[in-house]
């Protein structure tokens, strides 16, 4: 989940399939450009900060997405450095109504 938060914020580190990556980067900057001259407050800013904003508004609706089809009996793990851990509700916590959002500003390459 997190890596796709990488790539919808312009920081994913993955360096292989240019082929394929560069039309999804393409993609995605002339996105943002569209939400930049539509929205009158987005105007002013950088693209970077649009995807930033993007992202933290649609996280939630991404997540949703992403597990509404999960098996029944799919859990969603969360470790801790304290040695504990947390386990979702079943469907990869589709219904515990919040989004896995720990790993989101963890550089790629910790994770």
């Amino acid at each position: 989940f997190a890596d796709i938060g990488d790539i919808i914020r312009g920081k994913d580190l993955f360096l292989g399939h240019n082929h394929k990556k560069k039309p999804l980067l393409d993609n995605l900057e002339k996105i943002f450009k569209k939400f930049r001259g539509k929205y009158e407050d987005l105007k002013a800013l950088p693209i970077d900060d649009i995807r930033e904003y993007w992202w933290a508004l649609n996280r939630n609706d991404v997540w949703e997405a992403l597990t509404c089809s999960a098996p029944g009996d799919a859990k969603y793990v969360k470790y801790f450095p304290s040695n504990t851990t947390t386990v979702s509700l079943d469907q990869c916590g589709h219904n515990d109504m919040h989004v896995p959002t720990n790993l989101d500003y963890v550089p790629q390459f910790l994770r």
